[in-house]
Protein backbone atom coordinates (compact mmCIF):
# COMPACT_ATOMS: atom_id res chain seq x y z
CA UNK A 1 0.00 0.00 0.00
CA UNK A 2 1.12 3.51 -0.75
CA UNK A 3 3.47 5.04 1.79
CA UNK A 4 3.81 8.84 1.78
CA UNK A 5 7.12 10.53 1.01
CA UNK A 6 8.45 10.53 4.53
CA UNK A 7 10.50 9.10 7.32
CA UNK A 8 8.20 6.90 9.40
CA UNK A 9 9.62 8.14 12.72
CA UNK A 10 7.07 9.67 15.09
CA UNK A 11 9.45 12.10 16.82
CA UNK A 12 8.47 15.64 15.92
CA UNK A 13 9.19 19.03 17.46
CA UNK A 14 6.72 21.83 18.09
CA UNK A 15 8.85 24.09 15.87
CA UNK A 16 8.37 21.74 12.90
CA UNK A 17 4.63 21.57 13.46
CA UNK A 18 4.38 25.36 13.73
CA UNK A 19 6.27 25.66 10.45
CA UNK A 20 3.85 23.17 8.88
CA UNK A 21 0.82 25.16 10.09
CA UNK A 22 2.29 28.44 8.81
CA UNK A 23 2.97 26.96 5.37
CA UNK A 24 -0.47 25.33 5.32
CA UNK A 25 -2.14 28.69 5.95
CA UNK A 26 0.07 30.29 3.31
CA UNK A 27 -1.21 27.79 0.75
CA UNK A 28 -4.80 28.16 1.96
CA UNK A 29 -4.74 31.97 1.74
CA UNK A 30 -3.20 31.89 -1.72
CA UNK A 31 -5.87 29.54 -3.08
CA UNK A 32 -8.64 31.58 -1.45
CA UNK A 33 -7.72 34.48 -3.74
CA UNK A 34 -9.51 32.51 -6.44
CA UNK A 35 -11.71 30.10 -4.45
CA UNK A 36 -14.16 32.39 -2.65
CA UNK A 37 -16.13 31.21 0.38
CA UNK A 38 -14.83 27.63 0.35
CA UNK A 39 -12.25 27.70 3.12
CA UNK A 40 -13.29 24.43 4.77
CA UNK A 41 -13.43 22.51 1.49
CA UNK A 42 -10.08 23.91 0.33
CA UNK A 43 -8.49 23.11 3.70
CA UNK A 44 -9.62 19.49 3.52
CA UNK A 45 -8.31 19.20 -0.05
CA UNK A 46 -4.92 20.45 1.18
CA UNK A 47 -5.01 17.96 4.07
CA UNK A 48 -5.30 15.23 1.44
CA UNK A 49 -2.59 16.61 -0.85
CA UNK A 50 -0.13 17.16 2.01
CA UNK A 51 -0.61 13.58 3.12
CA UNK A 52 0.66 12.85 -0.42
CA UNK A 53 -2.64 11.25 -1.24
CA UNK A 54 -4.73 11.49 -4.37
CA UNK A 55 -7.86 13.64 -4.38
CA UNK A 56 -11.16 13.06 -6.20
CA UNK A 57 -13.32 16.18 -6.65
CA UNK A 58 -16.87 15.13 -7.41
CA UNK A 59 -19.56 17.75 -7.97
CA UNK A 60 -21.98 19.23 -10.47
CA UNK A 61 -20.57 21.38 -13.31
CA UNK A 62 -19.53 24.94 -12.62
CA UNK A 63 -18.78 24.69 -8.90
CA UNK A 64 -15.01 25.15 -9.21
CA UNK A 65 -13.57 21.63 -9.29
CA UNK A 66 -11.04 22.36 -12.02
CA UNK A 67 -10.35 25.82 -10.58
CA UNK A 68 -9.44 24.29 -7.22
CA UNK A 69 -7.23 21.66 -8.84
CA UNK A 70 -5.43 24.30 -10.93
CA UNK A 71 -5.06 26.60 -7.92
CA UNK A 72 -3.40 23.88 -5.86
CA UNK A 73 -1.06 23.02 -8.72
CA UNK A 74 -0.11 26.65 -9.34
CA UNK A 75 0.51 27.30 -5.65
CA UNK A 76 3.21 24.63 -5.57
CA UNK A 77 6.41 25.42 -7.45
CA UNK A 78 6.61 22.04 -9.12
CA UNK A 79 5.80 20.52 -12.47
CA UNK A 80 2.17 19.86 -13.27
CA UNK A 81 0.16 18.67 -16.24
CA UNK A 82 -3.51 18.65 -17.07
CA UNK A 83 -4.97 15.62 -18.83
CA UNK A 84 -8.41 16.13 -20.33
CA UNK A 85 -9.99 12.68 -20.25
CA UNK A 86 -12.12 11.84 -23.30
CA UNK A 87 -13.50 8.56 -24.73
CA UNK A 88 -10.76 8.42 -27.38
CA UNK A 89 -7.86 8.96 -24.95
CA UNK A 90 -5.38 6.05 -25.03
CA UNK A 91 -3.33 4.68 -22.12
CA UNK A 92 -0.14 5.77 -23.88
CA UNK A 93 -1.52 9.32 -23.99
CA UNK A 94 -1.34 9.24 -20.19
CA UNK A 95 1.78 7.22 -19.38
CA UNK A 96 3.81 7.60 -22.56
CA UNK A 97 5.44 4.80 -24.50
CA UNK A 98 8.27 3.64 -26.71
CA UNK A 99 8.61 5.56 -29.99
CA UNK A 100 10.58 4.13 -32.90
CA UNK A 101 13.43 6.35 -34.09
CA UNK A 102 14.11 6.00 -37.79
CA UNK A 103 17.45 7.75 -37.35
CA UNK A 104 19.18 5.00 -35.39
CA UNK A 105 16.59 2.23 -35.61
CA UNK A 106 15.94 2.04 -31.87
CA UNK A 107 12.96 2.66 -29.60
CA UNK A 108 13.14 5.80 -27.47
CA UNK A 109 11.22 6.43 -24.27
CA UNK A 110 8.55 9.11 -24.60
CA UNK A 111 7.31 10.22 -21.18
CA UNK A 112 3.62 11.01 -20.95
CA UNK A 113 2.00 13.86 -18.99
CA UNK A 114 1.79 11.67 -15.87
CA UNK A 115 5.45 12.47 -15.20
CA UNK A 116 4.90 15.57 -13.07
CA UNK A 117 4.42 16.49 -9.40
CA UNK A 118 0.73 17.34 -9.78
CA UNK A 119 -1.57 15.70 -12.33
CA UNK A 120 -4.97 17.24 -13.07
CA UNK A 121 -7.14 14.41 -14.39
CA UNK A 122 -10.10 16.40 -15.63
CA UNK A 123 -13.39 14.50 -16.06
CA UNK A 124 -11.63 11.23 -15.35
CA UNK A 125 -14.84 9.20 -15.79
CA UNK A 126 -15.09 10.15 -19.48
CA UNK A 127 -12.16 7.96 -20.50
CA UNK A 128 -12.47 4.24 -21.25
CA UNK A 129 -11.81 1.73 -18.43
CA UNK A 130 -8.55 0.74 -20.15
CA UNK A 131 -7.29 4.32 -20.03
CA UNK A 132 -8.51 4.80 -16.46
CA UNK A 133 -6.57 1.68 -15.49
CA UNK A 134 -3.39 3.28 -16.83
CA UNK A 135 -3.40 5.42 -13.69
CA UNK A 136 -3.55 2.52 -11.25
CA UNK A 137 0.15 1.67 -11.12
CA UNK A 138 1.40 5.24 -10.88
CA UNK A 139 -1.16 6.20 -8.23
CA UNK A 140 -0.17 3.25 -6.06
CA UNK A 141 3.55 2.85 -6.72
CA UNK A 142 4.69 6.29 -8.00
CA UNK A 143 6.18 4.57 -11.03
CA UNK A 144 5.25 3.70 -14.59
CA UNK A 145 6.25 0.53 -16.42
CA UNK A 146 6.90 1.12 -20.11
CA UNK A 147 8.19 -1.87 -22.04
CA UNK A 148 10.63 -3.68 -19.77
CA UNK A 149 11.63 -0.58 -17.82
CA UNK A 150 10.17 0.94 -14.67
CA UNK A 151 10.31 4.73 -14.48
CA UNK A 152 9.78 6.70 -11.28
CA UNK A 153 7.67 9.86 -11.30
CA UNK A 154 8.77 13.04 -9.46
CA UNK A 155 8.04 13.28 -5.73
CA UNK A 156 5.88 14.51 -4.18
CA UNK A 157 3.32 13.06 -6.59
CA UNK A 158 -0.41 13.80 -6.44
CA UNK A 159 -3.30 13.06 -8.80
CA UNK A 160 -6.22 15.49 -8.50
CA UNK A 161 -9.14 14.10 -10.50
CA UNK A 162 -12.53 15.65 -11.21
CA UNK A 163 -15.78 14.04 -12.25
CA UNK A 164 -19.41 15.03 -12.67
CA UNK A 165 -21.76 12.60 -10.85
CA UNK A 166 -24.92 13.94 -12.52
CA UNK A 167 -24.34 13.77 -16.27
CA UNK A 168 -23.55 10.10 -16.89
CA UNK A 169 -24.10 9.91 -20.66
CA UNK A 170 -20.88 8.83 -22.36
CA UNK A 171 -19.05 8.19 -19.08
CA UNK A 172 -17.44 5.12 -17.54
CA UNK A 173 -17.96 4.66 -13.83
CA UNK A 174 -14.72 4.35 -11.88
CA UNK A 175 -14.38 0.80 -10.50
CA UNK A 176 -14.01 0.27 -6.77
CA UNK A 177 -10.35 -0.70 -7.16
CA UNK A 178 -9.55 2.70 -8.64
CA UNK A 179 -11.79 4.67 -6.27
CA UNK A 180 -9.88 3.05 -3.41
CA UNK A 181 -6.64 4.59 -4.73
CA UNK A 182 -7.97 8.06 -3.92
CA UNK A 183 -7.13 9.05 -0.38
CA UNK A 184 -10.09 11.41 -0.19
CA UNK A 185 -13.21 12.34 -2.13
CA UNK A 186 -14.80 15.71 -1.59
CA UNK A 187 -17.24 18.11 -3.19
CA UNK A 188 -17.47 21.89 -3.20
CA UNK A 189 -21.16 22.65 -3.51
CA UNK A 190 -22.64 25.99 -4.49
CA UNK A 191 -21.17 29.11 -2.86
CA UNK A 192 -23.08 31.38 -0.52
CA UNK A 193 -24.68 34.51 -1.95
CA UNK A 194 -21.88 36.77 -0.69
CA UNK A 195 -19.19 34.42 -2.00
CA UNK A 196 -20.82 34.24 -5.42
CA UNK A 197 -21.06 38.04 -5.55
CA UNK A 198 -17.33 38.17 -4.73
CA UNK A 199 -16.66 35.79 -7.63
CA UNK A 200 -18.58 38.05 -10.01
CA UNK A 201 -16.76 41.12 -8.74
CA UNK A 202 -13.37 39.51 -9.33
CA UNK A 203 -14.13 37.40 -12.39
CA UNK A 204 -10.88 38.37 -14.10
CA UNK A 205 -8.81 36.51 -11.50
CA UNK A 206 -7.85 33.08 -12.87
CA UNK A 207 -6.00 30.23 -11.16
CA UNK A 208 -3.24 30.50 -13.79
CA UNK A 209 -2.43 33.95 -12.33
CA UNK A 210 -1.67 32.56 -8.88
CA UNK A 211 1.99 32.57 -8.01
CA UNK A 212 3.63 29.65 -6.25
CA UNK A 213 4.07 30.13 -2.51
CA UNK A 214 5.92 26.88 -1.72
CA UNK A 215 8.64 24.87 -3.40
CA UNK A 216 8.43 21.12 -3.93
CA UNK A 217 11.17 20.73 -1.30
CA UNK A 218 8.97 22.56 1.23
CA UNK A 219 5.98 20.44 0.26
CA UNK A 220 8.12 17.33 0.75
CA UNK A 221 9.08 18.58 4.22
CA UNK A 222 5.40 19.06 5.06
CA UNK A 223 4.58 15.52 3.90
CA UNK A 224 7.40 14.24 6.12
CA UNK A 225 6.21 16.31 9.10
CA UNK A 226 2.62 15.11 8.78
CA UNK A 227 3.73 11.46 8.74
CA UNK A 228 5.53 11.93 12.07
CA UNK A 229 2.50 13.24 13.98
CA UNK A 230 1.99 11.06 17.04
CA UNK A 231 -1.00 8.72 17.11
CA UNK A 232 -1.76 6.92 20.37
CA UNK A 233 -2.25 3.13 20.12
CA UNK A 234 -5.76 3.61 21.51
CA UNK A 235 -6.54 5.99 18.65
CA UNK A 236 -5.13 3.51 16.14
CA UNK A 237 -7.46 0.87 17.57
CA UNK A 238 -10.36 3.34 17.28
CA UNK A 239 -9.58 3.78 13.58
CA UNK A 240 -9.52 0.01 13.07
CA UNK A 241 -12.84 -0.38 14.89
CA UNK A 242 -14.46 2.29 12.70
CA UNK A 243 -13.35 0.51 9.54
CA UNK A 244 -14.41 -2.87 10.92
CA UNK A 245 -17.85 -1.50 11.86
CA UNK A 246 -18.54 -0.59 8.23
CA UNK A 247 -17.95 -4.21 7.22
CA UNK A 248 -20.79 -5.34 9.47
CA UNK A 249 -23.46 -2.99 8.13
CA UNK A 250 -26.26 -4.88 6.33
CA UNK A 251 -26.76 -1.92 3.97
CA UNK A 252 -23.30 -2.42 2.48
CA UNK A 253 -21.93 -4.96 0.03
CA UNK A 254 -18.42 -3.66 0.68
CA UNK A 255 -17.03 -1.99 3.79
CA UNK A 256 -13.78 -0.10 4.33
CA UNK A 257 -10.59 -2.07 3.70
CA UNK A 258 -7.28 -1.90 5.55
CA UNK A 259 -6.26 0.72 3.00
CA UNK A 260 -9.20 2.75 4.31
CA UNK A 261 -7.85 2.47 7.87
CA UNK A 262 -4.42 3.67 6.70
CA UNK A 263 -6.08 6.54 4.84
CA UNK A 264 -7.88 7.64 8.02
CA UNK A 265 -4.57 7.56 9.90
CA UNK A 266 -2.73 9.63 7.29
CA UNK A 267 -5.46 12.26 6.95
CA UNK A 268 -5.88 12.57 10.73
CA UNK A 269 -2.14 13.21 11.03
CA UNK A 270 -2.19 15.81 8.26
CA UNK A 271 -5.20 17.58 9.81
CA UNK A 272 -3.56 17.64 13.24
CA UNK A 273 -0.38 19.16 11.78
CA UNK A 274 -2.40 21.84 9.95
CA UNK A 275 -3.76 22.91 13.34
CA UNK A 276 -0.30 23.09 14.90
CA UNK A 277 -0.50 19.91 17.00
CA UNK A 278 2.16 17.21 17.37
CA UNK A 279 -0.51 14.59 18.05
CA UNK A 280 -3.76 13.44 16.49
CA UNK A 281 -7.09 13.28 18.33
CA UNK A 282 -10.34 11.40 17.89
CA UNK A 283 -11.93 14.59 16.56
CA UNK A 284 -9.41 14.61 13.70
CA UNK A 285 -10.50 11.11 12.73
CA UNK A 286 -14.18 12.07 12.94
CA UNK A 287 -13.63 15.15 10.76
CA UNK A 288 -11.92 13.29 7.92
CA UNK A 289 -13.92 10.04 8.11
CA UNK A 290 -16.81 11.05 5.77
CA UNK A 291 -14.36 12.25 3.11
CA UNK A 292 -11.98 9.30 3.46
CA UNK A 293 -14.47 6.44 3.78
CA UNK A 294 -17.47 7.56 1.70
CA UNK A 295 -16.14 6.44 -1.68
CA UNK A 296 -14.84 3.14 -0.28
CA UNK A 297 -18.26 1.84 0.72
CA UNK A 298 -20.55 0.01 -1.69
CA UNK A 299 -24.29 0.03 -1.00
CA UNK A 300 -26.54 -2.98 -1.55
CA UNK A 301 -29.17 -2.56 -4.30
CA UNK A 302 -31.90 -2.48 -1.64
CA UNK A 303 -30.14 0.32 0.26
CA UNK A 304 -29.79 2.32 -2.96
CA UNK A 305 -33.52 1.93 -3.66
CA UNK A 306 -34.32 3.14 -0.17
CA UNK A 307 -32.22 6.27 -0.74
CA UNK A 308 -29.64 5.47 1.93
CA UNK A 309 -26.36 7.34 1.52
CA UNK A 310 -22.88 6.31 2.58
CA UNK A 311 -22.62 9.60 4.49
CA UNK A 312 -25.55 8.58 6.69
CA UNK A 313 -23.96 5.21 7.37
CA UNK A 314 -20.62 6.76 8.30
CA UNK A 315 -22.37 9.11 10.72
CA UNK A 316 -24.12 6.13 12.33
CA UNK A 317 -20.80 4.31 12.68
CA UNK A 318 -19.18 7.37 14.26
CA UNK A 319 -22.08 7.54 16.73
CA UNK A 320 -21.93 3.84 17.58
CA UNK A 321 -18.17 3.35 18.01
CA UNK A 322 -16.94 5.00 21.19
CA UNK A 323 -13.70 7.01 20.83
CA UNK A 324 -10.90 6.45 23.34
CA UNK A 325 -11.05 8.83 26.31
CA UNK A 326 -7.33 9.47 26.26
CA UNK A 327 -7.46 10.50 22.59
CA UNK A 328 -10.23 13.01 23.32
CA UNK A 329 -8.41 14.56 26.24
CA UNK A 330 -5.00 14.70 24.53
Amino acid sequence: MNEPLANRSTTISHVEVDRYADRFNLLLNNIEIVMKGKQDQVAMALVCVLAEGHLLLEDVPGTGKTVLAKSIANSIDGTWNRIQFTPDLLPSDVTGGLVYSQTDGTFELHRGPVFANVILADEVNRASPKTQAALLEVMEEQQVTIGNNTNAVPRPFVVIATQNPVEQAGTYRLPEAQLDRFLMRTSLGYPSEDAEVAVLADEAMKPEQLGSVLTTAEVGEMVSTASQIHVEPTLQRYIVRLAAATRELPELRLGASTRGSLALLRCARSLAASQGREYAMADDVKTVAPLVLGHRLLLTPDAELRGISTSDLIESVLDSVAPPTAAIAA
